[in-house]
């Protein structure tokens, strides 16, 4: 089904998890989690994604996020990104935030996933 991009807005999305450690078994379940959340909050299919920015804290390295988010089925065509956080005292540790833009249907409101430990930073946001 081809979607009809009249009816579609570009929305930016954000949303944020947190990793039980520097491990890629950790990150792994961490990003998929997230990425799961946001596709299935926001009934997104593929083809609405345009890209995904990844931004972890310094205390994780153990892998990519975007490499992890790219074995999504249907992903080829999604602009992914990771980049590093800002180090900032006092920051959540192990953090692994994303910024999506997506085209949404123009009625609908982007819902933003905060998950885990990651609900202390958008408490507003957390419920699905």
């Amino acid at each position: 089904m081809a979607l009809q991009k009249e009816s579609l807005q570009l929305k930016g999305i954000r949303g944020a998890t947190t990793s039980q450690s520097n491990e890629v078994e950790a990150i792994d379940s961490s990003v998929t989690e997230l990425v799961e959340a946001l596709v299935e909050r926001n009934k997104l299919k593929p083809e609405q994604i345009v890209s995904i920015t990844f931004s972890v804290t310094t205390d994780l390295n153990a892998c990519f996020p975007a490499a992890i988010a790219r074995r999504q089925p249907g992903w080829d065509n999604v602009a992914l990104l990771d980049c590093q956080q800002m180090s900032v005292p006092g920051d959540l540790k192990n953090c692994i935030r994303i910024l999506a833009h997506v085209f949404l249907p123009i009625n609908q409101k982007p819902q933003h996933p905060y998950l885990g430990e990651a609900i202390s930073l958008r408490p507003d946001r957390s419920k699905p």
